[in-house]
């Protein structure tokens, strides 16, 4: 006798429940999460809600810091961390917020001529001799920027960083996954002015 239904996923998550957590621990609304993924805002709360009822946790900020990864995901493949401290790499990525994406856009890359890498919705990224340049539209503009400094092993700099008292905003998380299959991960802590810093690694 045939079963009804939806067969069961391998992972703990389905891919949709998946992106939408990596969204919350990225930090965005839920309105950002239903715009970036082109869903409604419903559909969001629909995936947080069986989140949370799976994973046994009871609220949204229990879920910032769960440190659940994909089973098909970069990171699962690459092992347990082997520890070791930080080990912060070079600066990888500075963000800037603009009014207009295409006028910046056409500025950064047509005027001062940067490497236009893609454009992802009201987000583009160019390259500035190996530091990429990350730029987002906002309604105001003078949100400061961000550092983003590149790790080998994200796991293993959050641990260490944990260990020596930093306060991540949430656990790493997938924050995209390229056509070629390479994953970027990242966290986000403060230093100790408020200034928001971020770890990022590439992987696969």
């Amino acid at each position: 006798m045939s079963v009804r239904g939806r067969p069961r996923h391998p992972d703990q998550l389905t891919p949709a429940e998946w992106r939408v957590v990596d969204g919350v621990r990225h930090g965005m609304s839920n309105r950002v999460i239903a715009e970036r993924r082109g869903i409604s805002r419903d559909a969001v709360k629909f995936h947080v809600a069986n989140a949370l009822r799976k994973l046994g946790l009871s609220s949204r900020a229990e879920l910032r810091t769960w440190r659940g990864v994909p089973v098909d995901s970069a990171l699962a493949r690459a092992g347990p961390s082997e520890g070791g401290g930080p080990m912060l790499g070079a600066l990888g990525q500075v963000s800037r917020t603009v009014s207009d994406l295409g006028r910046a856009v056409a500025f950064y890359g047509g005027v001062l001529g940067l490497d236009h890498l893609y454009t992802f919705g009201d987000l583009a990224f160019f390259d500035c001799d190996g530091t990429r340049l990350f730029l987002s539209a906002v309604e105001e503009v003078g949100v400061e920027s961000v550092l983003y400094f590149r790790v080998a092993d994200i796991t293993a700099a959050y641990e260490g960083l944990s260990a020596k008292g930093v306060v991540f905003a949430g656990a790493p998380h997938r924050i995209f996954r390229h056509e070629s299959g390479v994953e970027e991960w990242m966290a986000f802590f403060e230093d100790p002015d408020g200034h928001t810093t971020a770890l990022m690694a590439r992987l696969g």
